[in-house]
């Protein structure tokens, strides 16, 4: 009967090597509203606890059989604004929703024009803490520390529990692309005008936050010893701008990060939300094995695996409608289909397209996990059969 010959950390690492593990490595996204809804619990309360949060996401992975690597999420949402990682204003259940809503961020132009000299001259951190986060909070200077300190509090559980269960965080490292930021902090229509009509002040700021992101996040990535970290943008793929705009604000920038990280050996997981079917070949031009591709299943995963096969890892992307309202055959079959064409040669790691949903259905989340757990075993054991 064919079986496990690897620990979970070395399965994860063989499909980052682009290697071939003894069967795909899973790691759902499971945070914390997800984790609510398959233990009955409402969003309000784990958008008010670390505690309620954290057990809820190891109480699913001890339910379902456990995986892999487990994804960092056990944080309240204000702790996200603290710590200068959701730079938006905030609507949270229990305090400005209902319990069962999940919270909210409120896209609003807040960072006006002549705030690029700001940052420009004060760097984005002290920018965020001496003048923006006064004008997107309710949060009281007292309270920052506070709030960062339960948040690293938390995660020094986590890392307790994965321990416990002999596996290691997917990341610990954690930041939004430059370009996601001041699309967050200026919104959308507003930014894309700078883009257009101001350009010369986001270039500057651009060439600021990389170099203040590269020399305050690697740091953190290399005192991790996780030899991974997370890197997330939504808003710069070609569903939103064509090939000029991502080639002088986004890929130059994106290069200079990946390329400093993976000269400390450190491997870049992109969340790359949207669709991203025309940027995917830039993705190339990185170092082989440099990056993980973390697809919501917008972009064409067995396209992207086509055009970076044997170059780049990638991560997903089971869709959240089919997890929310399909059945655990339909799950089961789109696994099948994953496992053979994009991880038949090494470099996939099965989980969800972005965050597993919050209104998941059971069967269906039981349904990836363990069709990624036995189904290149159940395919050895028919060929040994036969």
């Amino acid at each position: 009967m064919a079986r496990e010959t690897m620990s979970p950390t070395e399965r994860l690492w063989a499909a980052i090597r682009l290697e071939k593990p003894d069967r795909v490595p899973v790691v759902p996204t499971l945070l914390p509203e997800p984790a609510a809804h398959l233990t009955g619990l409402t969003m309000a309360q784990v958008a008010n606890s670390n505690q309620v949060a954290l057990e809820a996401m190891f109480k699913v992975f001890d339910e379902y059989g456990g995986w892999d690597s487990s994804y960092p999420g056990a944080y309240k949402p204000i702790q996200m604004q603290a710590a200068n990682l959701d730079p938006m204003k905030m609507r949270i259940p229990g305090k400005d929703l209902p319990d069962d809503h999940t919270w909210q961020l409120v896209e609003e132009e807040i960072m006006k024009p002549e705030d690029y000299d700001k940052i420009y001259e004060m760097g984005i951190d002290r920018f965020y803490y001496d003048d923006y986060l006064w004008r997107i909070s309710d949060l009281k200077p007292e309270d920052v520390p506070r709030e960062i300190e339960a948040l690293q509090a938390s995660f020094e559980q986590f890392l307790t529990e994965c321990s416990k269960r002999a596996i290691q965080p997917f990341f610990l490292g954690y930041a939004i692309h430059p370009f996601f930021t001041l699309s967050l902090m200026r919104s959308m229509v507003p930014f894309t005008q700078d883009l257009y009509f101001n350009p010369e002040p986001v270039e500057r700021v651009l060439r600021r936050m990389t170099t203040d992101l590269i020399s305050t996040q690697l740091p953190i990535a290399k005192a991790s010893g996780i030899n991974t970290w997370l890197f997330t943008e939504e808003r710069a793929s070609a569903y939103f701008y064509p090939p000029a705009v991502f080639e002088r604000f986004w890929w130059p920038y994106t290069q200079e990060v990946v390329d400093a990280f993976w000269s400390e050996g450190i491997v870049t997981i992109f969340h790359l939300d949207q669709c991203w079917d025309k940027n995917i070949p830039y993705f190339k031009k990185l170092p082989k094995g440099s990056a993980i591709l973390e697809l919501d299943s917008r972009t064409d995963i067995f396209r992207a695996k086509e055009i970076l096969r044997g170059h780049s890892c990638f991560h997903g992307d089971v869709p959240a409608a089919l997890l929310s309202i399909g059945k655990p055959d339909d799950v089961e079959a789109y696994c099948r289909k994953l496992i053979d064409e994009v991880g038949g040669d090494g470099g996939l790691i099965l989980g969800s397209g972005c965050s597993v949903p919050c209104n998941v259905k059971p069967e269906n989340f039981r349904a990836m996990i363990e069709t990624g757990k036995s189904y290149e075993f159940s395919k050895k054991m028919t060929v040994n059969a036969g």
